[in-house]
């Protein structure tokens, strides 16, 4: 089905408002305010289409339109809409705040336990997690985004007080979120004897080069990127004497948590003691992927127009984006490692930090380099060679093709998903995994990342059917009754003759929030001008001159006696020529047909000329 992101949100909206609100206020249920990343992306289904599409604003009450307003109707009215999402987000903002009056970034029952036979602490489900981190960033941002213009809207003095209170604790939580990912980053710095290096180097090599080899190659290419690394003294990891021997490899990217020892990040704001770091210094790809996407929003056009950081976050932008940039360029030298066969291409990925191979880390590495390619100008090449593996990931992920007998693919990506080991966790109680059942939300989000991307046809047009291709498998798994109607995820639907693991949890606001960002980025990529043509241009400007040339040849014929009806024609043509050319660079398809409407109307008043001479 074809993806229309307007009727699709306004689908989810109502869904959303008729799990979360009763009687106009909003609920946050039995599993409500046990996990600070599953409200964040709650509130996120409301808020980032809110602040990032003009039609679907609702921090200025006069401007809501009507069909928006009829999807949130179980959330009140156009003037109580944006005073409950006030209400609900600095509840939000209290209960995920310490007692200290730090700011809480508990993955909560995001976290499971390694050993079945052990539950996990209280201390562990509170511990602070990189998808909170991330989710923070891009809720809170939304939010100050969202007060700065209902602020003055409203009249309410009790909602002036909340608005006064959450504004402070958005900015804290803000700074904490950004602050808890600066401690989260790290380099890894390994031997290649090690086995991260072997491991490392089979990825690399694929059976076509050796060790040697390999360490060469990463030597010469790595080399400024190493440079660079060494020379940011600030990053407060301490591997520069590890990075400065060339023949030890390195893997940067995030960890997991704040990792372990990691040196407290100075900062005026008001953010409570920073806790001790507990992951080790591991980077994981998918965590990696998770603070790329919130660190990129601190320097969105929104952000920078709205003059939403303060001076103190400004700086740790600044600190974060060096980061991303050194993260991003790393890992798309990873992934095109071989000019002659990407290591991406080499299908599933293995990770050396965890030891485990799977098409959702290929998906990952796919989506650092989505990032590095929306940052510089792609070469067509590139492109093509990426829509290439996104397909390959859809088909044998299973979300193009249809699974097999006892389908192993259904379990290790949809069902329970990867499993990741939170390693460091050990020292707090039994060790925790973290596991990712998103694949196909994923899938779905980097394709239309590329899609916008992309000014190839032949790319445009192959990304654009395989997003509604993978669209209609996720539109498939809302949820049909009970809990959480038309939100996800009900895997059955999509796979029925799977044995399917039944959920403690009856929505997935990580796949619902994901298709709420996948529908944003559709409107944007609908937003942007057409691929242009180089031959269709080419023909608009041949059937242009034709139609000009013509026009002025039947201006100078004399006017039969129509009662003006034929001046009126002539200018009709007039216009429609004029607004062909005005198209004919950035809409050469339109131009086309626009002048092929006037050669068929210059033809029929020569022909109606012709008859007319023939009857003297």
């Amino acid at each position: 089905m074809q993806i229309k992101p307007r009727q699709h949100l306004l689908d989810i909206w109502q869904a959303v408002a008729r799990h979360s609100f009763s009687g106009g206020e909003w609920e946050w249920g039995d599993w409500g305010k046990e996990s600070s990343v599953a409200d964040a992306e709650r509130l996120l289904c409301l808020l980032y289409p809110a602040t990032e599409i003009p039609a679907f604003r609702l921090d200025d009450p006069d401007t809501t339109q009507e069909d928006v307003q009829q999807a949130l109707r179980r959330a009140g009215g156009r003037l109580e809409v944006p005073a409950n999402l006030v209400t609900a987000t600095a509840e939000f903002m209290r209960t995920h705040t310490g007692e200290d009056k730090r700011p809480t970034f508990a993955g909560g029952y995001y976290f499971g336990s390694a050993d079945k036979t052990k539950q996990l602490t209280e201390e562990q489900r509170q511990v602070g997690v990189v998808d909170s981190f991330s989710m923070s960033v891009t809720l809170c941002l939304a939010t100050l985004g969202f007060l700065k213009i209902y602020e003055t809207r409203t009249r309410r003095s009790d909602i002036k007080e909340t608005i006064a209170e959450l504004r402070v604790a958005t900015s804290n939580r803000l700074t904490a979120a950004m602050v808890s990912l600066l401690r989260s980053f790290t380099v890894n710095v390994f031997d290649t004897d090690s086995s991260q290096g072997v491991t490392l180097c089979e990825l690399l090599g694929q059976g076509r080069m050796s060790q040697r080899q390999v360490l060469n190659k990463f030597q010469s290419r790595f080399r400024s990127l190493r440079a660079a690394i060494n020379e940011s003294v600030f990053l407060g990891i301490d591997v520069q004497e590890g990075l400065k021997d060339e023949n030890q490899l390195f893997e940067c990217g995030w960890a997991w948590s704040m990792v372990r020892d990691a040196p407290e990040v100075e900062t005026s704001e008001a953010i409570g003691p920073q806790p001790e770091g507990v992951a080790n210094a591991v980077p994981y790809l998918y965590f990696t992927v998770v603070a790329l996407d919130g660190i990129q929003d601190l320097f969105s056009d929104r952000t920078l127009t709205l003059g939403l950081l303060n001076p103190e976050q400004q700086k740790l932008a600044e600190a974060l984006r060096l980061r991303w940039e050194l993260t991003q360029q790393y890992w798309s030298r990873i992934a095109r490692f071989d000019d002659e066969r990407w290591p991406l291409e080499d299908l599933p990925w293995r990770t050396t930090g965890q030891k485990l191979e799977s098409e959702y880390f290929s998906l990952s590495v796919a989506a650092i380099l989505v990032h590095d390619l929306m940052r510089r100008r792609a070469t067509d090449d590139d492109l093509t060679r990426t829509v290439a593996v996104m397909e390959r990931l859809a088909e044998r992920g299973r979300v193009t093709s249809r699974m097999v007998r006892d389908d192993p693919m259904v379990q290790q990506l949809h069902n329970v998903g990867v499993s990741l080991p939170l390693q460091g966790s050990e020292r707090l109680g039994p060790p925790m995994t973290w596991s990712m059942t998103d694949f196909s939300a994923q899938l779905l989000k980097r394709t239309v990342q590329l899609c916008t991307l992309s000014r190839n046809l032949s790319s445009h047009d192959r990304l654009l059917r395989l997003a509604e291709d993978i669209f209609d498998h996720m539109w498939l798994r809302r949820i049909r009754d009970g809990e959480g109607v038309g939100l996800w995820d009900n895997i059955h639907a999509a796979y029925p003759e799977a044995e399917i693991h039944k959920r403690r949890v009856p929505v997935s606001w990580s796949i619902t929030e994901r298709v709420t960002e996948v529908m944003v980025q559709a409107h944007q990529m609908y937003q942007q001008p057409p691929i242009r043509s180089l031959e269709l241009t080419e023909l608009a400007r041949a059937l242009l001159s034709e139609s000009a040339h013509l026009l002025g040849n039947e201006q100078m014929e004399p006017a039969p006696k129509d009662d003006g009806r034929h001046g009126m024609q002539l200018r009709n043509i007039e216009v429609k020529l004029r607004r062909a050319r005005t198209l004919v660079d950035e809409q050469p398809g339109t131009a086309y047909a626009l002048a092929l409407e006037v050669l068929g109307q210059l033809d029929a008043l020569a022909r109606a000329r012709e008859a007319a001479d023939r009857g003297v």
